[in-house]
């Protein structure tokens, strides 16, 4: 039995908007020591040939595209798609460029409307653990695949920003177990064996990064716009607690040092 992922109510409302999730990347942008940036990274171990057709699931606030503008191929097609009717809308105006060509589609990726072999590469950024059945998802990502094509999942470990929901259990009991699940699914631990149910050469490129924390108000806007996501909303009584704690951890150690865990599969379709 696949790990319970969130309800997918629970899913379209966190990412109606992009607010949530911008405040997050805003917190990994800010006070990531890694000089790589993620999106770059992963660009840069996209296998595609030229003429590629792409296509990415959960593609939220398009940041894997807006941040390699300067050296998309021009002759590759990408389809952006995104559960979220709302974040998706986001992304249009931002992605508005001549070449390559972006399409847009409201998608669900447990039941793609594209038919068989028709990307060179797929891929799904931090978002397989959200899906409810990951294996319906993956069987579909296979299935439009061409033979020869890449999948290319991110995720994280289960150590992911540990020292963040430690922090934060010391007023939530209970969060940090919550923080858990919901990336339990799909893991840098467990990702391998479900992904080779359905493709051949699974290869796993880990990030090497953290987080030197300096200021308090981007952790704290991080941890609530997560705190609805994980069953935990905060009322205004413990936001203020919460930003007390972060204000006297910071003026106390100078700084908050919190370890990531990272990376990226890749993996294929058999040509045969």
């Amino acid at each position: 039995m696949e790990p319970q992922a969130n309800p997918k109510g629970e899913i379209v409302e966190q990412y109606r908007r992009t607010e949530n999730l911008s405040k997050r990347v805003s917190l990994h942008t800010h006070f990531s020591v890694n000089p790589y940036p993620w999106q770059r990274w992963v660009f840069d171990h996209l296998d595609l040939p030229s003429g590629a057709q792409v296509l990415e699931l959960g593609a939220g606030t398009g940041a894997l595209w807006r941040e390699n503008l300067d050296r998309l191929p021009e002759t590759w097609e990408i389809v952006l798609t995104d559960l979220s009717p709302g974040m998706l809308a986001s992304v249009v105006g931002d992605l508005t460029v001549p070449s390559p060509p972006f399409a847009f589609r409201v998608v669900d990726a447990q039941a793609l409307p594209f038919e068989a072999a028709s990307f060179d590469g797929v891929i799904a950024n931090h978002m397989l653990y959200h899906v409810p059945s990951r294996e319906r998802a993956l069987a579909e990502v296979q299935r439009v695949l061409k033979p020869g094509g890449r999948f290319y999942a991110s995720t994280v470990g289960t150590r992911h920003m540990y020292e963040l929901w430690d922090l934060a259990e010391e007023l939530v009991v209970g969060i940090h177990a919550r923080a858990r699940a919901t990336t339990a699914g799909f893991t840098l631990e467990n990702g391998r064996p479900l992904l080779e149910r359905w493709f051949t050469d699974v290869h796993i490129h880990l990030y090497d990064d953290a987080l030197v924390v300096t200021e308090a108000e981007p952790l704290i806007a991080y941890v609530l716009s997560s705190s609805t996501l994980l069953g935990t909303p905060f009322g205004s009584g413990r936001e203020r607690a919460f930003r007390t704690l972060v204000e006297r951890r910071i003026a106390t150690q100078g700084r908050l040092h919190i370890r990531k865990a990272t990376g990226l599969f890749s993996a294929g379709v058999s040509e045969s």
